[in-house]
Formats: C-alpha cells, sequence, structure tokens
C-alpha cells in the first residue's frame, strides 16, 4: 500500500534510487531545503512498506511544488515530480500530481492555476501532463542547459485547477 507523507530534509538521504534517473532533475540540497522550508505542505514523498520489519519505508516517488505569483496570476507550479524506476507505470505520477492540485485549490493556497515545465524529449511525461488536462502555452529555448550537454527546450504547462474533470478522481 501506498502513502503520501510530507517530504523531510531527512528523506533526501535515502531517495538516490529516486533521482538516479537520465528524466529527473536533481538539485542542490540547499535548493530542496528552500522548498521544504517555504512551501512544506506542497513538498511530499510516497512511500511503501519496508520488506523488512523495523526498516526504512521506501520512498516510491516525490512531488516539490511552490506557489508564486500575484493577484490572478496566484499559482502553484510543480518544480519536480518523479517516481522511482521500479515504481512507474503504477499511476504515482498522476497521483502526485492529483495530490497537488488539490493542495492548490485549499483555502490556504487558492491558487488559479497550476504551471509547469517539462523537457520538450520528455514523451512521457508530455503524454502524462495532456491526460491531466495540461495545454502547452510556450516553448522555452535552451531552458534546459549545462555544461556537459547540449541545451535542451522545454514546453511551459498550464492547467486551470478549476477543470479538476481530466484528473479522473474516479
Amino acid at each position: 500500500m501506498t502513502s503520501v507523507t510530507p517530504l523531510r530534509a531527512t528523506d533526501l538521504l535515502y531517495n538516490n534510487h529516486v533521482n538516479l534517473d537520465i528524466l529527473t532533475e536533481v538539485f542542490y540540497s540547499n535548493f530542496y531545503f528552500e522548498y521544504l522550508a517555504r512551501w512544506p505542505t506542497l513538498c511530499f514523498k510516497t512511500s511503501s512498506p519496508a520488506p523488512d520489519v523495523g526498516a526504512r519505508d521506501v520512498c516510491t516517488g516525490y512531488m516539490l511544488g511552490k506557489v508564486e505569483g500575484a493577484g490572478h496570476d496566484w499559482h502553484s507550479h510543480i518544480t519536480a515530480v518523479t517516481v522511482a524506476w521500479d515504481y512507474r507505470c503504477m499511476g504515482l505520477a498522476k497521483y502526485l500530481v492529483r495530490e497537488l492540485v488539490d493542495r492548490s485549490d485549499n483555502p490556504l493556497n487558492n491558487c488559479y492555476f497550476m504551471d509547469l515545465f517539462v523537457r520538450a524529449s520528455n514523451r512521457l511525461a508530455i503524454n502524462l501532463y495532456k491526460n491531466l488536462g495540461f495545454d502547452v502555452f510556450r516553448r522555452i529555448r535552451g531552458y534546459y542547459s549545462s555544461t556537459t550537454e547540449p541545451s535542451e527546450d522545454a514546453f511551459g504547462e498550464y492547467n486551470n485547477n478549476n477543470n479538476k474533470n481530466q484528473l479522473d478522481y474516479g
């Protein structure tokens, strides 16, 4: 059984199996710490019971979200959503996104919409977001860049939180 719990700083010591994937964006520790301090309710993980009694539960995926903007531009943003390789194709990413939508809509956050950036080459993620009702609203040339790899474009995607029918809550 999978459960959703807050992502904590100590969890960063145990999620290498989730982060060691070419499609997963990995950040410096201070980046994670800032999110955990500023938006603790929008940073959470999925986990499964450990196979050994008394052992730590296994982190199967996590979400880093935030809220930003002002007025009608007040929105939530998916900074990172990732699922461990051996837990993919089980609907966990969809589950994590739905959880962030719910938390974004609650009276504490009351967001007008949600957005994210996704690698233009990441077809699996693009299809996931399309099925969840996200639409591409712009292409950002060279958004993903490093000193060792060629730069890659990103799609900026948008979802009106009031249109939850694509999120298939049934």
